[in-house]
């Protein structure tokens, strides 16, 4: 391949740019050798003449397919260069936002600036066990190598983390330690590794601190060596410290800061405990305010200094210690306020001695004032006679205080980290360690001195040891696969280390002139010009006498050598340290004394595995120590460190800084640029490069090159010999490549040409199909267009035919038209005409007619006159006639009357009409002379009143008048007088006013009063209408068939929802139990097999009780009972009830400890009762017959009145209740609903009552029976007796039965009186309870009112409702609870009732068998058994037997020909026999023992998926029929007659219910967590990686990752799993659980669980893999789903819920294949990835890849779109899915179809000791 073909049109180069370092262009024009310029074309289309020389412009570098670009190691690119790389890392940097890159064994780290969330521990769990170069690049793959190398090779690793001060160093340090203490946590609990992690923010505090280019930069190195056990769990750490910037404590840059505590100190020392520091701001002190800027943004020093002191505290630092390391922090800050004056002469100074500082200083380190402030100012100069004390000038005097200042903190500094040593060492024997090196990367500033030629120096030894490491990797990966090895020539730095180190070098000059008494730092540069001058790294600058320039691997850098000479002295003065070391605080004094190290060093350094030995001395007599300068420690500490990381396999992370100004996701080239070279990435890249780069297993060669191949050579089946056959066709020059054992080696570009020739091969291919398909479309275009034109001709014809002959008919049409137009128009003509004569005829015939008809008229009316005037004439005569005949009647009848008149007036004046008159008046005046009568006594008893008034107030007048006197003879003026009667007055008119005001309130309150009663009225309206819409409403809901709206859905949902939250948090606790105890028997073995205890030893008897084996506390049985039934009731009954009916058995629950303590207390009362009968039993008695007589009817007289009152107060008690819920219901009685509820409890009471009735009966039945037997045995007794001897036995017996009589008559009276008195009690209690209750709903009622008055008419409405419906539903709950109350006590009342006729019949047989005892064998046949089939007996001494033979030795083969769940059926059988024979002790014991076994199977067997799956299996079935046979009705809706007669007689096994329901969810959990353990292995090679669909993937190139050294290549490594594989897996899983008898809805939630694992782990895995991001691992992820939806279809398990589970995997396939350009398809995404979350989704489209040309890359702007359309979504924002979620289990109470009696227990069992109890 020459060069012409390479650089060809369209080529795109690199080409030199001054900003952007590189910049991209295109060629124009093919270039020819000779050429002198070649014509580019940049990315802003303008063109450009780019000059070629041979020599000082070579032919720019070539640019990579765009397939490569953003790959995730940099030796995958085809052409290495560095161009090539600062694109692919700017492109993953800026578009991806991926901070992580390989180079080869490098991992490329660029500070994002930014909190990124890829560091959880779903990551780690994701990179944990996985292969380096199968995940996305990451700090914890690095790690994870590391971590698995250790564990696979047995050797030490390192982890060398390096860069820029800002560039991430610490933070990666800190990632890989934390997840060396995630993944290889201790075994045993001693939380080592949060130690560990603790170390880091003690560290960061005390050696961190803000620079220009970094808020939290290390100022030293470290190297911490976490130490592992031969299991490879933490047991230590152990860390080494290098070269402390120490010149940080007296002096910082602008803009920059001291170490972190100083103003951690600072801003807390508010503080109580600080009080003593004598602290203030940190302005105020000289140490901390140099930088002139005390604050970091976003940092909070107090909040700081709390997680310091935590971490101290958690590594075991005292609290003392702490406060003394505390004070010397704050001492030294008081150090540099001390004020030193100078005097006049120069030559000496002084401190002032009221200097509070220098007495803060003294005080806070317990040292002398007076000494320390002689000392300061003054040294001592020794010589071989004399000793003088010299003073000391002003600058002398302040570098001595900053030196001291530098040693005491650089003590200090050393002490912590020798403490932090003490506290992560372990007496455990370290096998192996990891080392994790933190250290500075190359540095160069304007100014630097003597601490960055250390560093430099530094970094010279780590990049020749980098250096060598990767060519050992090339060398050996060469010889590995038996390629010629050819000598690669690769840059050694060795020159510039002996130069820094050996011989006459410039550390040993730099020695050699600080041991001169008066050398300077120019007298040491000029040494340095004469020795090296000739040296090839050592240059000599033109304009400075006082630097040099050393020529390091990096880059030049020019060192001032000013302060080398004091900085590598470190002097110190000893009287100073005299001082320290007399300190009164032993922490201070201890700090500064000689060889106080020398022990542990030497202890540390004999350990033969665990290699720690301190990187720098520690601190000795000044003295030797001074004899050894910081160049020399730092050079031995170095030389240290080279030995430990050649003994170490190292892993490297360089840190890139991207740019200078903090700012997030911003690449600065030039600056990227320059670490590059520095940090020895490019220089791998160029040993690669010389090399063999580019490697191809042959598969991966022959899948993505067989394109390239011809049709013979795809015949052949030796893939290897094909792929050389097409190699050497292609490639003409052999020395290109080279052919291993199991790769292909190419040589740089090459790649990049077969990758020319397969997209050549693909154009041709797509031109080919392009023109075939073209014209097959062309020709079905033609034929179309043919058949269209036909059909249009044919079309067009008919059209013109049909046309003709409509033209035809419109013509004839229009003929016959025109004759009748013709035709309607004459005729029309002939009918106007017609109709005119006719009119003309009409008007005149009516003329005619009218006048005819005017003249008759006229006639008429003439005649009409005339008869008028006629009648007129004659009326007026006979009127005229009339009234002349009126007027003689009228003056006749006056004349008449006149005459009349005076014969009346003549009458009336005579005395008999006077006498007629006065009789009706004489009545008038009777009545009113009584009324006058009644008037004077009404009027002389008013004028009695009035003298006693008028005597009275004369009186009182009279004795005013006296008062009035005497008032005026004591008072000299009548002033007093006036101002009384104005007083007076006054007083009047107030209390007028008084009264009107008073009655301008009541009228007001009448008012409101009437207004509150019309409010009142109103809401009673309301209120009704509100009852009835909730009547209404309560149908609705009453009867489903109506339709319950759309908010019933919804609200089951979140019922749903919030249960199985709640079985959740249930279900993680039994989890979390089920661990600690777990953990806790793991402690108990590791300490049983550290103690020796000789003999034998005995475990106590109790640790199989059931307390030890269940996570609750004791409680009864019923409240168990209750919680188990509710949680059953909530299941049947459905979610719409279980919010309510879960508060009613909480007072349910309430209700029975009631009723338990006052069984407890009738017990108690009882046994006192027993006990006073036997005292008069044990009296003396004439004969021992009679006593035992006598005692046994007391006993049955006992019962019997037992019986009697606890029968008659249960009586009560019904009634009572009867009573209450009748007032309840009588107060309700509009409600329907409660009318019901109340006749069916009425119903259930009566039937109660009933049966206690019968029950009494049988009692009385029983006691006469054991009276007559009594009698009857003393027949028996003294049937041959005198008849003497008999009358007096007859009489003695008869006395005995009286005084029997009349002690059961005063037992029964005081129990009488007692219960009528506690009965009393409870009356009373009852009604002060009842007042308060009425209290507090008044005022309850009196506050609702005023809140009425407050509220709006809607508010007021819809508060109304709320209240309705919240006592509608407490009413509910009482008659629920009555309802409740009543069954429990029926049933408790049975029970007792049960007991005490087994009792009495048992005492009826006793007695019979004492008196009478060969009648024994009659009275036991007359006992009628019943029929208790389905029952085993065994003796209490077999239970152990029973117990190992149905559980611990155990195997499922055993019965897996007989009926599932046998065991389970065998032990409840067995149960079932205990509680018939009333063994109490027997069902427990049983029971436990069971559970405790189950438990250590499960533990011995905790990776069987069998046999777990066998015991979830009988437990369940356990469990299942502990509920079927509990006797509870909510259980025995399914049973058969036979099985209700099974159920549990005696014992209620409620609490043991519970219990099995714990250990079941605890098997289920371990089920799944095997389950999970067997498919992770399986999940990402069959659903990612395996080709399902054949021939669909791709495959790109590879780079270096994938001959990762953790896997192993010679031997393939694992195979890997199919899909087929996976579903075959999941199929044994199900069989196992079908064959065991597992409940379907069981296996249904394991399958659900374990295809939520495949999702989970299938989607985290495709999220952190860049290679499986592309169309065609969709195609295959979306097939491999489907086959598991058809897997679920044909196993009947698609109604689990599993699909759902894998929506997100479905939607992630789906967001592969779709487009990814426009707008519209970013709409399509975001409402179709409703499953994925924003960062899912960026996370996808940023590592979408295109495997061919033809694909496109997702555009930023695209993925921009996406988030600005989904940013205001309020999901989870983790970007991986969690693999731990575990579902909360429901074990569905499934009944058993089987009979007990049915069951066959076969011989293999050898049960035979267990005895079937028949009928």
């Amino acid at each position: 391949m020459s060069v012409t073909e390479l650089y060809s049109k369209y080529t795109r180069v690199w080409i030199p740019d001054p900003e952007e370092v590189w910049k991209s262009a295109e060629i124009i024009k093919d270039y020819k050798e000779g050429d002198t310029v070649l014509h580019l074309k940049l990315e802003d289309e303008t063109t450009l003449e780019y000059s070629i020389g041979p020599k000082d412009n070579p032919l720019p570098f070539l640019r990579n397919p765009d397939i490569l670009v953003g790959e995730n190691d940099l030796t995958a690119l085809s052409y290495l260069h560095e161009p090539a790389v600062l694109h692919n890392l700017k492109v993953r940097f800026l578009e991806s936002n991926h901070i992580y890159t390989y180079c080869g064994i490098v991992l490329v780290a660029i500070n994002p600036y930014e909190q990124l969330h890829i560091y959880g521990e779903e990551v780690i769990t994701a990179y944990s066990g996985q292969n380096m170069g199968d995940m996305d690049p990451h700090i914890f793959a690095v790690a994870e190598e590391a971590y698995k190398q250790m564990a696979r090779d047995e050797k030490n690793q390192s982890i060398i983390v390096s860069g820029e001060s800002g560039a991430g160093k610490t933070v990666s340090a800190k990632y890989a330690m934390r997840f060396f203490a995630t993944v290889g946590g201790s075994a045993n609990d001693t939380s080592i590794e949060e130690k560990v992690l603790a170390s880091s923010p003690i560290m960061e505090a005390i050696g961190n601190a803000k620079t220009t280019r970094n808020d939290n930069s290390s100022r030293f190195g470290k190297y911490i060596q976490i130490g592992f056990d031969r299991r490879y769990h933490i047991i230590g750490a152990n860390m080494r410290t290098y070269l402390l910037e120490k010149s940080r404590v007296v002096f910082q840059a602008e803009d920059e800061r001291n170490y972190h505590i100083f103003y951690q100190l600072c801003a807390s020392s508010s503080l109580s405990e600080f009080k003593d520091l004598s602290l203030t701001s940190a302005e105020d002190f000289t140490f901390t305010s140099l930088g002139e800027n005390i604050f970091i943004d976003g940092v909070n020093d107090a909040e700081d200094l709390v997680k310091t002191r935590q971490a101290l505290t958690m590594l075991g630092v005292k609290e003392i210690h702490q406060m003394s390391i505390f004070k010397i922090i704050a001492s030294i800050l008081h150090l540099g306020n001390v004020e030193i004056v100078s005097e006049r002469d120069g030559e000496s100074c002084h401190i002032n001695r009221d200097d509070t500082y220098l007495r803060h200083f003294c005080r806070l380190l317990g040292i002398e004032q007076e000494q320390m402030e002689h000392w300061l100012c003054r040294r001592k100069l020794v010589t071989t006679s004399e000793t003088y004390v010299k003073n000391m000038s002003h600058a002398q005097a302040v570098n001595a205080r900053d030196a001291l200042a530098k040693h005491i903190y650089a003590h200090l500094f050393d002490w912590i980290v020798e403490h932090i040593n003490k506290a992560l060492h372990t007496s455990t024997k370290q096998h192996s360690f990891i080392g994790v090196l933190d250290i500075y990367g190359f540095e160069t500033f304007e100014i630097n001195s003597f601490e960055q030629f250390c560093i430099n120096y530094a970094n010279e030894k780590l990049q020749q040891q980098f250096n060598s490491h990767v060519f050992k990797l090339e060398q050996e990966e060469y010889m590995k696969e038996q390629i010629p090895w050819t000598l690669i020539d690769f840059y050694d730095n060795q020159p510039c280390i002996d130069l820094i180190e050996a011989k006459l070098g410039i550390l040993d000059l730099l020695d050699e002139e600080c041991k001169v008494p008066k050398g300077t730092d120019q007298n040491w540069a000029q040494k340095l010009y004469s020795k090296h001058s000739n040296s090839g790294h050592f240059e000599k600058p033109r304009m400075s006498n006082k630097s040099f320039i050393v020529v390091h691997f990096a880059d030049k850098v020019e060192y001032q050598s000013d302060g080398f000479l004091e900085k590598n002295r470190d002097t110190v003065y000893e009287e100073q340290i005299n001082i320290l070391k007399a300190s009164q605080f032993q922490l201070v004094a201890d700090l500064f004394q000689d060889g106080k190290d020398s022990g542990p060093s030497s202890a540390t350094s004999k350990s033969s595995k665990i290699n720690v030995r301190a990187a720098k001395p520690a601190p000795k007599g000044h003295n030797r120590e001074h004899r050894k300068s910081v160049g020399t420690q730092f050079r031995n500490s170095l030389h240290l460190l080279m030995e430990t990381l050649n003994a170490t396999t190292p892993h490297y992370v360089r840190c890139i800084k991207p740019n200078d100004y903090k700012e997030s996701f911003v690449f600065d080239s030039r600056r990227a640029v320059q670490q590059l070279r520095a940090c020895g990435v490019l220089e791998t890249i160029r040993i690669s490069a010389a090399g063999y780069p580019s490697r191809w297993t042959y598969p991966d060669f022959f899948s993505r090159y067989r394109v390239l191949m011809t049709k013979k050579n795809m015949t052949i089946a030796d893939k290897k010999q094909v792929c050389k056959n097409l190699l050497e066709t292609l490639i003409k020059d052999p020395d290109k490549f080279q052919f291993g054992k199991t790769k292909i080696f190419f040589r740089a570009g090459q790649v990049a040409y077969l990758e020319k020739l397969r997209a050549d091969k693909f154009r041709f291919a797509c031109i080919k199909i392009q023109k075939t398909v073209r014209g097959w479309l062309q020709r079905i275009r033609y034929r179309k267009i043919r058949k269209s034109a036909i059909l249009l001709q044919r079309y067009g014809r008919g059209y013109l035919a049909r046309r003709y002959a409509e033209m035809l008919r419109l013509t004839r049409a229009t003929l016959i038209c025109q004759k009748q137009y013709r035709m309607i128009r004459v005729r029309q003509e002939y009918l106007r005409t017609r109709r005119a004569v006719i009119t003309i005829q009409a008007f005149a015939r009516g003329m005619f007619v009218r006048r005819l008809y005017q003249e008759f008229l006229l006639h008429h009316k003439a005649m009409i006159i005339q008869k008028t005037v006629r009648g007129w004439l004659v009326r007026k005569k006979y009127l005229h006639a009339r009234n002349a005949a009126i007027v003689i009647q009228c003056f006749y009848r006056r004349v008449r009357a006149k005459r009349q008149l005076k014969q009346l007036k003549i009458e009336a004046r005579s005395a008999e009409h006077f006498k007629n008159l006065n009789v009706g008046m004489e009545n008038k005046i009777v009545q009113l002379q009584k009324k006058m009568d009644n008037k004077s006594k009404e009027y002389k008893t008013q004028n009695e009143q009035l003298i006693v008034t008028n005597t009275a107030l004369g009186s009182e007048v009279t004795k005013l008048q006296k008062e009035l006197e005497t008032l005026r003879t004591r008072q000299t003026a009548g002033t007093q007088v006036t101002s009384l009667q104005e007083e007076l007055e006054k007083l009047r008119v107030e209390l007028q006013e008084a009264h009107a005001q008073k009655k301008q309130i009541e009228e007001e309150f009448s008012n409101e009063k009437q207004g509150l009663e019309q409010r009142v009225e109103e809401l009673e309206k309301e209120n009704t209408l509100l009852k009835k819409e909730k009547e209404e409403m309560n149908r609705r809901l009453q009867n489903p068939t109506q339709g319950q709206g759309s908010d019933v859905p919804q609200k089951e949902i979140c019922l749903q929802v919030e249960l199985d939250e709640e079985r959740q948090r249930y279900q993680n606790l039994v989890k979390e139990y089920s661990r600690l105890e777990q953990r806790y028997e793991n402690l108990q073995e590791d300490l049983s097999s550290m103690k020796f205890h000789p003999g034998h030893r005995r475990h106590p008897s109790n640790q199989s009780s059931l307390g030890s084996d269940s996570n609750y506390t004791s409680i009864t049985m019923s409240e168990v009972g209750d919680t188990d039934d509710t949680i059953q009731l909530v299941e049947e009954m459905g979610i719409e009830k279980a919010a309510m009916d879960l508060s009613v058995f909480m007072k349910l629950q309430k209700r029975v400890r009631e009723l338990e303590q006052e069984r407890k207390r009738l017990q108690t009362n009882l046994e006192k009762v027993e006990e006073l009968s036997k005292r008069k039993g044990n009296e003396p008695k004439s004969s021992t017959s009679e006593e035992d007589i006598n005692a046994d009817q007391a006993y049955n007289s006992l019962k019997r009145q037992e019986l009697e009152t606890e029968n008659k107060k249960l009586k009560n008690d019904l009634n009572e209740l009867r009573k209450a819920v009748a007032d309840r219901a009588s107060e309700n009685n509009s409600s329907n609903e409660l009318q019901e509820g109340y006749n069916l409890l009425l119903n259930q009471l009566k039937a109660a009552n009933e049966e206690l009735d019968v029950r009494k009966e049988e009692v009385l039945i029983l006691k006469t029976q054991i009276v007559n037997s009594t009698r009857q045995s003393e027949n028996l007794n003294h049937i041959d007796s005198s008849d003497v001897s008999e009358r007096t036995n007859n009489k003695k017996s008869v006395d005995a039965e009286d005084n029997v009589a009349e002690n059961d008559l005063k037992k029964l009276l005081e129990s009488q009186l007692q219960t009528k008195s506690r009965q009393h009690k409870d009356e009373l209690e009852a009604l002060h309870t009842q007042i308060e209750l009425l209290k507090d709903s008044l005022e309850k009622k009196q506050e609702m009112l005023d809140h009425f008055s407050t509220l709006s008419p809607e508010a007021l409405v819809e508060f109304s409702v709320q209240q309705e419906i919240t006592r509608l539903t407490n009413e509910n709950l009482d008659l629920k609870e009555l309802v409740e109350k009543l069954e429990k006590n029926e049933k408790k009342l049975k029970k007792q009732l049960r007991i005490y006729m087994k009792k009495v019949q048992e005492l009826e047989v006793s007695q019979a068998t004492r008196s009478r005892p060969e009648l024994t064998r009659q009275v036991t046949v007359q006992r009628k058994e019943k029929d208790f089939e389905g029952m085993l007996e065994y003796y209490k001494e077999d239970e152990a037997l029973l117990v190992k033979s149905l559980v611990t030795d155990m195997k499922p083969n055993v019965v897996s020909a007989t009926v599932p769940c046998l065991p389970a059926y065998i032990l409840f059988m067995c149960i079932r026999h205990a509680d018939y024979i009333n063994d109490d002790q027997k069902v427990h014991s049983l029971l436990t023992t069971t559970i405790n076994a189950i438990k250590k199977v499960l533990k011995r067997n905790n990776d069987d998926f069998e046999m777990t799956s066998f015991w979830l299996a009988n437990t369940s079935r356990l469990l299942h029929c502990l509920k079927q046979y509990s006797g509870d009705e909510a259980f025995m809706t399914q049973n058969t007659a036979k099985q209700n007669e099974h159920c549990l007689k005696n014992f209620d096994l409620a609490e043991y219910r519970q219990v099995l329901s714990d250990l079941s969810i605890h098997i289920y959990q371990q089920l799944v967590r095997i389950a999970e353990g067997i498919m992770q292995p399986m999940i990402v090679s069959a659903m990612l990686e395996s080709e399902s669909i054949p021939s669909l993937a791709g495959v790109k190139p590879m780079g270096y990752r994938n001959r990762s050294s953790s896997l192993d290549c010679e031997s393939g490594g694992p195979a890997g799993y199919t899909l087929q594989a996976l579903v075959r897996q999941l199929g044994q899983f199900t069989n196992i659980m079908a064959d065991h008898g597992l409940d379907p809805e069981i296996s249904q939630q394991v399958v659900r669980q374990l295809f939520y694992s495949i999702n989970a782990v299938t989607l985290n895995n495709l999220l952190l893999r860049k290679d499986v991001c592309s169309w065609s691992t969709g195609m295959q992820l979306r097939y491999n789903i489907s086959q598991l939806e058809e897997w679920l279809r044909g196993n009947n398990l698609h109604q689990s819920g599993a699909v759902a589970t894998m929506e997100p995997v479905i939607q992630a396939a789906q967001l592969l294949q779709v487009k990814k350009k426009t707008s519209q398809d970013a709409e399509a995404i975001c409402s179709l990835c409703t499953a994925l979350s924003l960062q899912q989704i960026v996370k996808i489209l940023n590592l979408y890849t295109p495997l061919n040309e033809f694909e496109e890359r997702v555009t930023v702007s695209f993925i921009r779109d996406i988030q600005n359309r989904l940013q205001d979504s309020t999901e989870n924002k983790q970007l991986l899915v969690d693999t731990k979620y575990t579902f909360p289990v429901v074990f569905t109470y499934t009944p058993s179809v089987l009979s007990l009696e049915t069951v066959h227990i076969p011989a293999s069992l050898s049960l035979d000791f267990l005895t079937r109890e028949n009928c």
